[in-house]
């Protein structure tokens, strides 16, 4: 017979995952924002930059989200979305601020968190990379797609003793 306290530990689980939210749960996705909680609406800007991500057309993606930032400067996601499309066209050191300012918005924003971690193994510096992936673990309570992402970098990058990086552009 299972002891009373262990019963009352799975009730309070139990209990606690009805509670939750589901986006709260999923915490995002690969350059999605914080906690998922909150739909906002974002710039006629950032929707094209994004867009322009997903061609891999950096250059315009950057001058879009540019102007989005300008427009919504409190928008995390704006923010971690410009850093990646800079990260990604080359400028992994340019990154780096653009991705404090989207965690200065919202700490818990899981893209910037893992995309920073990236920024950081580009620029040789797996101790900065290990604290955000760090970070990752305390903030993703079951993991998430994020924390792996960068756990696996981090992991390729020790192995191979940095001779693989994140790519500037895949």
């Amino acid at each position: 017979m299972t002891a009373p306290w262990r019963r009352i530990a799975w009730l309070f689980v139990a209990l606690l995952l009805l509670l939750l939210p589901a986006p709260a749960l999923a915490a995002g996705g690969g350059g999605g924002g914080g906690d998922g909680a909150t739909a906002k609406k974002q710039t006629a800007e950032y929707t094209a930059g994004v867009q322009a991500i997903e061609a891999k057309d950096f250059a315009r993606a950057i001058t879009l989200l540019e102007t989005a930032v300008q427009h919504t400067p409190d928008d995390a996601d704006a923010w971690n979305e410009l850093a990646y499309a800079t990260r990604k066209s080359g400028e992994p050191a340019k990154s780096i601020p653009l991705y404090h300012k989207a965690l200065a918005l919202d700490p818990r924003h899981l893209g910037a968190h893992e995309y920073i971690g990236e920024a950081y193994l580009a620029l040789d510096d797996l101790a900065k990379a290990k604290e955000h992936l760090a970070r990752l673990n305390r903030l993703c309570f079951f993991g998430c797609e994020e924390y792996r992402d960068l756990k696996k970098a981090v992991q390729a990058y020790e192995k191979t003793r940095a001779k693989i990086k994140p790519a500037a552009s895949n």
